[in-house]
């Protein structure tokens, strides 16, 4: 019972965040106006720059915001107890991931469509878009390389998903040339998302692996091989052929998994196995402040999500009004699969005792996304009497959908950055879409094999940078969007705010993980680490100077004015 009354706070509390909340930020704040041009109509060029249906848009952004992460982060932070786990979470999604996200959507907007890293330049200084688009970049790298480890690991451990995961693409792609000769948009997501559901059936009964070993190599790195050659197609594809109605058919996927998922709270009605307040940690628990602030991102807040909404989503928006619904309703929908993945990995149907649930997460970072297909498949059993073997199948495939969107949308969002700075130092080589992605993939494989060896899990070894790297990215996202308000002469605390929590908590972090890897005598993630802790001071000083001279020139004004 205790989850169906998590479930009702934390739905009521998004519900507030949709109607009340955004209006009043999207109205009075950032002032979004039906009649300004978008970049998808003023730059168009049916690749990349191109007007789209706002729920259409909503399942792209969603679906590549959302990766695995906001289950990953959730399902290992409950370790510390579920209270504050969802407190973060239905806190973060009203007041600082909707915000972040529909904010980074109008900014870019409002610059022609530049990335977040780019348009800094415009709005505090030529220093401080390096330093930004540094940070950018090494989140996607870390996003990319890890996120191939995870779909090749899940392809080996559940070869269930294989077909259906791949099936997606083709469905995808014939139901975005369907949509583009103007075919109705209601009939094809019908009948996209029942193809994807009857191969997930059918994938829970055609299991599909590659030999153990191939060419040299393991049947995971073939996988991250496999999958870095599509992500390299795919990011070059025009937007409409594939990334727009894969997402969108994964974003009705995650729909109808999180009614299934919800609805088999309100059913079943389980309780809570897992404390409240975890006093049972193991010795060498980190604390939880800062850690939970940069463990649960994505479903709180997340830099990633600035870098989709700058990257390719406002090069989308149809109308600039659409940014509310694309940015903070893709928010919402995050913060919904991060509270019911809580719920899963909370209650009875991971653990039917507390001692069962503290002998599954005896310490830090057990659990995580097998924590959360065990404890959602049982739950939907339990509510639906829907078998386990195809629950878990559904789950699964949705996880790794869900990661394969991301990493369409990084490798994409890789090359624009590549692209742009070709643009800033006049590479003309840099500047060729084909020969950025290239450039793009090869940084993301070196990584994979070059640190990881013939197994492609090089990833994996920056991948403990990404928590806090991601959270000052957020703070630097909120800090550009504040300095715009302060330019405009409109409140800026509601950004300010959520800034100097996150930036304060992400910086904190950092500072621990940079002891913790001296100690270790981890070089790499030394130098990496300090290199993001100095460029966010810089970045922060930077923005403080334009924010110090803007208010200067604002009382000089005034006192001419009075003198005259």
């Amino acid at each position: 019972m205790q989850s169906v009354v998590i479930v009702l706070l934390g739905i009521v509390g998004m519900l507030f965040g949709w109607f009340v909340y955004s209006k009043f930020i999207a109205e009075k704040i950032f002032k979004m106006d039906d009649k300004f041009v978008t970049p998808a109509h003023e730059l168009q060029d049916g690749v990349d720059y191109i007007p789209t249906n706002k729920v259409v848009l909503w399942g792209h952004h969603f679906t590549s915001v959302a990766g695995a992460a906001p289950i990953v982060g959730p399902a290992i932070a409950v370790y510390w107890g579920w209270v504050p786990a969802v407190l973060w979470v239905v806190f973060g999604t009203i007041f600082f991931a909707g915000v972040h996200d529909m904010g980074a959507l109008w900014a870019s907007a409002r610059h022609k469509g530049k990335s977040m890293g780019a348009l800094s330049e415009s709005v505090i200084g030529k220093r401080t878009r390096s330093l930004f688009m540094i940070v950018v970049f090494l989140v996607l790298l870390m996003v990319n390389a890890v996120f191939g480890v995870v779909i090749a690991n899940s392809f080996v451990s559940q070869p269930n998903a294989v077909f259906p995961a791949w099936a997606a693409i083709v469905v995808a792609l014939i139901i975005g040339q369907l949509l583009h000769r103007k075919m109705p948009l209601i009939p094809l997501c019908a009948i996209g998302v029942g193809v994807l559901y009857a191969t997930i059936y059918m994938g829970s009964s055609m299991p599909i692996s590659l030999p153990t070993e191939m060419f040299g190599l393991a049947d995971k790195a073939n996988w991250i091989i496999i999958l870095f050659i599509y992500a390299a197609i795919a990011s070059l594809l025009p937007v409409w052929m594939l990334l727009q109605p894969r997402d969108f058919i994964n974003g009705m996927q995650l729909l109808v998994g999180l009614v299934l998922l919800y609805g088999a709270v309100f059913i079943s009605m389980p309780d809570i196995t897992a404390p409240a307040f975890n006093t049972q940690t193991a010795v060498d628990t980190p604390s939880i402040i800062p850690l939970l602030f940069v463990t649960i991102a994505c479903g709180a807040v997340s830099g990633f999500h600035g870098i989709v909404s700058s990257g390719t989503s406002s090069k989308q928006l149809d109308k600039e009004t659409d940014g509310r619904f694309v940015g903070y309703l893709g928010a919402v929908g995050e913060g919904c699969l991060a509270l019911i993945t809580l719920v899963a990995v909370s209650g009875v149907a991971l653990a039917v005792s507390p001692e069962e649930w503290h002998e599954i997460y005896s310490h830090l970072g057990a659990g995580s996304v097998g924590a959360f297909i065990t404890g959602g498949a049982n739950l939907i059993e339990n509510g639906w009497g829907i078998s386990t073997e195809v629950a878990s199948t559904l789950l699964a495939v949705m996880v790794v959908l869900f990661a394969g969107t991301t990493m369409d949308s990084g490798v994409r969002l890789q090359r624009y950055i590549i692209q742009e700075w070709g643009e800033i130092y006049n590479i003309g080589a840099l500047k060729n879409g084909i020969l950025a992605t290239l450039v793009a993939v090869g940084c993301c494989l070196l990584l994979a094999f070059g640190a990881g060896g013939s197994s492609g899990s090089g990833g994996m070894i920056i991948w403990p940078l990404f928590g806090s790297t991601n959270q000052i990215l957020a703070s630097l996202t909120l800090l550009v969007i504040s300095v715009m308000l302060i330019k405009a002469g409109r409140p800026a605390k509601y950004t300010l705010i959520p800034m100097v929590f996150v930036l304060t908590m992400a910086f904190f972090a950092g500072v621990i993980k940079l002891a913790e890897y001296y100690q270790q005598g981890n070089w790499l993630l030394v130098t990496l680490d300090a290199i993001v802790l100095i460029v966010s001071i810089l970045v922060m000083l930077e923005a403080w100077s334009v924010i110090v001279a803007h208010k200067q020139d604002g009382n000089k004004e005034e006192q001419d004015s009075s003198q005259a």
